[in-house]
Formats: C-alpha cells, sequence, structure tokens
C-alpha cells in the first residue's frame, strides 16, 4: 500500500490586515421618567459610563474611539492600505525571503510591493513587515495575492501563497444632464448621490471643460460681498440624499464662430469629485470625458445676441440677431419681416443680405414694438435663400416682458 509522505510544514508565517482609521464608539441609551419604577437608576448608569458624553448621555455618539472589528467596505475612489506580516516561527534561520503582494482585478493585475528585493536573512521569532496602498480604480471583485519564497537552511526552496477577496462599491452615483441655450452656452447639471451608509464632506465637485469650453460653476451666490455656497457652510451630503450641481458652458474665442455650426457628438469635459468620510478618510473620483449631442439647426442657424430683458408699450426697441449659414454651399439671403398681432417691425422688409459663405455668419441689427403689453414671443422673421428658393421660417425666437410707459402729470 502506498503512503503519501506528510504535507510539509512552512517555516514563515504571513498575516495580512486591512489598515483603516478607528471610528466613534456608539451606545443605546436606556432611560426613563422619574415617576418610573426604576426612578433614576438609568440614568445614573448613563452618567457613569465612562463612554457617555456629560451633559449628552442620551446620546448615542461617545468620545471614545473603537478599533475596527472587520473588513469593512471599500469604495471607489478611495485609498485601500493593507499591513503584511511575515513572521519567522522555526528555530532556524531562514535565507533568501521574498514577499510579494499584486492586486488582481477584473481587467489587470498591480505589482504593490514597496520593493521587489529578497531579504538576506530572518532569524526566529524575526519578521518582515511592509505597508502597501492602492488608490482603487475600479469597482467589482478584488484578489490580493500574497506570495512568499524563501530558502530553509537545508538549501530547500520553499514557497507558498494566499488570497484575500473582496469587493469594491460605488459610493456616488453620479447623472448628468444638458440644457443648450439660445446662444452657444451650454448648462451642465450633475446629480451627485451618496449611495454609502455614512455622510460625506464634499471638499470639491469643480468641471475640469475641454479644450473648446470655459466653465463658470453656479453653485455659488455672492452675499455681503462674499461667495457663499447655495449648499451652505456645511456641505455634508447624508447617505442616499441627491444634490444638484450647475454648470455653464462658453465656447472659448476661437471656437465660437464654429460653435454653431458642430455637428454629432462634443465632449464637454469631466467631472472631478472630492469628498471625506467619517474621520478625515478621503475618496476622489473622476468621470470619464461627458459628451453630448449637439443641436441641429439645419442649413440657417438664426441666434440671438443682444435684447432688452424688459421695454415700454409702443415704443421701438432694438435687438441684434446673428444668421450662420450651417450648410455646405454660399447663400444669398433674403429678409422679409411679417408683423404679428403685437409685434409689429420697423424697417424695410424684404431687403438683401448678400451672399453669406459656408461656415460664416453675419450680425444684424433690428427695431421692432409692441402693441400689447405683457410676456410676448418676437415672431415673424423670414429668410429665403435666392439660389435654391428655399424659405427659412423664424418664430418664437425669444420672449420680452411689455410694460405701460410711465405717464408724466402735468400740474
Amino acid at each position: 500500500m502506498e503512503v503519501n509522505p506528510p504535507k510539509q510544514e512552512h517555516l514563515l508565517a504571513l498575516k495580512v490586515m486591512r489598515l483603516t482609521k478607528p471610528t466613534l464608539f456608539t451606545n443605546i441609551p436606556v432611560t426613563c421618567e422619574e415617576k418610573d419604577l426604576p426612578g433614576d437608576l438609568f440614568n445614573q448608569l448613563m452618567r457613569d459610563d465612562p463612554s457617555t458624553v456629560n451633559g449628552a448621555e442620551v446620546l448615542m455618539l461617545g468620545e471614545m474611539l473603537t478599533l475596527p472589528q472587520n473588513f469593512g467596505n471599500i469604495f471607489l475612489g478611495e485609498t485601500f492600505s493593507s499591513y503584511i506580516s511575515v513572521h519567522n516561527d522555526s528555530n532556524q534561520v531562514v535565507k533568501d525571503i521574498l514577499v510579494k503582494a499584486d492586486l488582481q482585478t477584473s481587467s489587470q493585475r498591480l505589482n504593490l510591493s514597496a520593493s521587489n528585493a529578497a531579504v538576506a536573512e530572518l532569524k526566529p521569532d524575526c519578521c518582515i513587515d511592509d505597508v502597501i496602498h492602492h488608490e482603487v480604480k475600479e469597482i467589482g471583485t478584488h484578489i490580493l495575492v500574497c506570495a512568499v519564497s524563501y530558502t530553509t537552511q537545508a538549501g530547500e526552496k520553499m514557497y507558498f501563497r494566499k488570497f484575500f477577496k473582496f469587493q469594491v462599491l460605488k459610493p456616488l452615483d453620479v447623472k448628468t444632464k444638458f440644457y443648450n441655450a439660445e446662444t452657444d452656452e451650454v448648462f451642465l447639471e450633475a446629480q451627485i448621490q451618496n449611495m454609502t451608509t455614512s455622510p460625506m464632506f464634499m471638499e470639491k465637485v469643480s468641471l475640469e471643460p475641454s479644450i473648446m469650453y470655459n466653465v463658470t460653476e453656479l453653485n455659488s451666490v455672492t452675499q455681503a460681498g462674499e461667495c457663499v455656497s447655495t449648499f451652505g457652510s456645511r456641505a455634508y451630503l447624508q447617505p442616499m440624499d441627491t444634490r444638484q450641481y450647475l454648470y455653464c458652458l462658453k465656447p472659448k474665442k476661437e471656437f465660437a464662430e464654429k460653435a454653431g455650426i458642430i455637428k454629432g457628438v462634443t465632449v464637454i469635459g469631466k467631472l472631478d469629485i472630492v469628498w471625506k468620510t467619517n474621520l478625515g478618510e478621503r475618496g476622489r473620483l473622476q468621470t470619464s470625458q461627458l459628451q453630448r449631442m449637439a443641436p441641429g439647426y439645419g442649413d440657417v442657424r438664426l441666434s440671438l445676441e443682444a435684447i432688452p430683458d424688459t421695454v415700454n408699450l409702443e415704443e421701438p426697441f432694438h435687438i441684434t440677431c446673428k444668421i450662420t449659414n450651417c450648410s455646405e454651399r454660399t447663400m444669398d439671403l433674403v429678409l422679409e419681416m411679417c408683423n404679428t398681432n403685437s409685434i409689429h417691425w420697423c424697417g424695410i422688409s424684404g431687403r438683401q443680405l448678400g451672399k453669406l459663405h459656408p461656415s460664416s455668419s453675419l450680425s444684424l441689427a433690428l427695431t421692432l414694438l409692441s402693441s400689447v403689453q405683457g410676456l410676448q414671443s418676437i415672431s415673424g422673421l423670414r429668410l429665403t435663400d435666392t439660389f435654391l428658393k428655399r424659405t427659412y421660417e423664424y418664430d418664437d425666437i425669444a420672449q420680452v416682458c411689455v410694460v405701460s410707459s410711465a405717464i408724466k402729470v402735468e400740474s
């Protein structure tokens, strides 16, 4: 009968522990009213408890710290830190010890060892310590692979490894919406939701624009000459709460002329989010490049460059229009102005605007007046291309508030 030889025990022992910060100790307050049977017994026990705060014994949160009792959760954007220790449990000297730590993800394998050089020897009851750090950039299953190789006094080469599996969760849910203004400006709304079980301090939420745009953050207001966040002085985001951030992107001067004729998908930029949790653990998350579908304007785009907010009834006011040729051919345009029930155009209708080459534009100053009070829509502009005999109609271009002019009372 064949007998398998007993498995040889290793001379070295490997221990791996995750390094996390302690948490505040919480207790469950037990109290009652003085007229109840226990009287002041429960309250006195809480006052004597060293984990409670004097004067605030009924609060669950105390001043004492407690060490982590389990592996805990790891979220995307946080830094994973681990302590690796190799101890010589034998009574002999071990030589050529090499400790290697790799992190296996769904897409890559990373070497986290601080040094890849072997230790010449390790005496009994001595250890080799190493601390590894890694900023987690993928969600899903991660496996920490720790491998140890060494040589015994007899010259035998030994090798063993251990696997530590953990999940990386998503800390934030980020949703974006784009809004196109009447001008070339683009407004981005970012909805950020806290998916963790603890509050977050939102240290920074910024938009890094692409090369085409300049960005303006619209998440603060000016009060008494100071810029104050619209979310208050303490920007905490509670678990499962959502906050909206708003940004305005405006094309740079060198791209402003082309902004009206850009078609297809355009790159806007990416969000950079930095937060802190619990006792100051820092996390950072950057989104991929945000893209939007550029709106289609047809062959000719008409936009407003200047228009007053409020005008007087039956008094002329001025607007400035911008006409852009978005087609690939030269146009010969004629401008017609058609009056509506409330809006009346001042000037000559049917005048020639001349030839407009592809991707070029021209500014046009127009005068009009309103005969009806209230919020009135500017409509009635017609552009005709004499080459193709094609007419482009522009109604509801913008709105203007019409108010009654002040009446002077003569004495």
